[in-house]
């Protein structure tokens, strides 16, 4: 497939620059794959969507305040550094600005010596291995120094650093939120539960492969980006038993998407408690295993996400509701509005 396919025209006015002020209130596009209707709503309504006995799975990571503004050590020159991975104790893998300036062996500092970042190594495209000195506990200094990554499309500042978490963030990981959970409130989770619908989690931590465009022309070779997931026997357990029971399993945005299916099929159809590195790219012509019904929020024309969507349901139909979505003012990408495809 080419990725001149998964292309649409979107003015840069419908790119939601913040939150809304009430996470439920976002619009809702509701797609019925069997019927082919689709038909707009609040996103408080989609309760309406889940049965008893259907299981919402959702990605509880918590987003890093992962970018860090420094200094080269030994000239004073500005660095930013955004923290991407976790490769053991206090060695990360990181995104260097400009990464022309530092080379191995190089120091950066932070906060005036609070905390510095030698270079271990030097990778392609502005990557570096960097190792992390400082006292105390690591998360702290990362609060006190860095800064919420906000993609690169936000241009307006972020006043309330919670409104880019999930109400049910727990574990720290992230370097972008899960956005389609963004959408929930306590409050909705209480009535969904009330409803005898189940609520599961797992882990996915994001990482800068969630910005990034498809950028070869056949979408076959692109390589796609590695994240850590983990998902435990009650979750498992969980998934199992609904669709045992003849009940649906809702997936809360693309990477809660990814992890189950990744685990699907690995364990024919499967699922069972499981951690480690995924780089499943789904895109037209994937067969799905666990997920049935998706909820997400509108992506980059030409990502691995609008991908995913049109695998799940059918690429010229997407590519149709996204016009509409387009006709009917809806807001895109992290703080923008919901889709839910049943």
């Amino acid at each position: 497939m080419k990725l001149e396919q998964f292309d649409f025209y979107l003015p840069e006015e419908l790119i939601a620059q913040t939150p809304l002020l009430k996470r439920d209130t976002s619009k809702l596009l509701c797609v019925d794959r069997k019927n082919a209707t689709h038909e707009h709503r609040v996103f408080s309504d989609i309760i309406e969507y889940f049965n008893p006995g259907d299981t919402l799975v959702l990605n509880n990571t918590r987003v890093m305040p992962a970018r860090l503004y420094g200094a080269k050590k030994d000239t004073g020159a500005a660095i930013e550094v955004l923290l991407l991975k976790n490769l053991g104790h206090n060695d990360w893998e990181c995104l260097v600005k400009p990464a022309k300036r530092i080379k191995e062996g190089n120091i950066v500092s932070f906060g005036d010596g609070i905390m510095e970042a030698v270079c271990t190594k030097v990778l392609d495209d502005g990557f570096r291995h960097f190792e992390f000195v400082y006292e105390g506990i690591f998360q702290e200094r990362l609060d006190e120094l860095g800064t919420m990554p906000l993609p690169p499309y936000i241009k307006e500042r972020l006043t309330d650093k919670e409104r880019y978490q999930t109400v049910y963030s727990k574990e720290v990981g992230s370097s972008a939120a899960p956005t389609a959970g963004l959408h929930f409130t306590n409050e909705l989770l209480d009535r969904i539960k009330e409803k005898g619908v189940n609520i599961a989690y797992l882990t996915l931590h994001v990482g800068l492969g969630t910005f990034r465009p498809v950028a070869v022309e056949n979408i076959e070779d692109h390589d796609m980006h590695s994240e850590y997931y983990t998902l435990d026997e009650k979750t498992a357990e969980l998934i199992n038993k609904t669709k045992e029971n003849g009940g649906r399993v809702f997936s809360v945005g693309t990477t809660s998407t990814r992890t189950l299916e990744t685990i699907a099929r690995d364990n024919n159809g499967k699922i069972v408690a499981a951690s480690g590195w995924t780089n499943i790219f789904i895109y037209p012509g994937f067969e799905f295993k666990c997920v049935d019904g998706l909820i997400t929020n509108f992506h980059l024309p030409k990502s691995s996400l609008i991908m995913l969507v049109s695998a799940f349901y059918d690429r010229e139909k997407v590519l149709e509701l996204y016009n509409i979505a387009v006709e009917n003012k809806y807001r895109f990408f992290s703080f923008g509005d919901a889709m839910i495809i049943i």
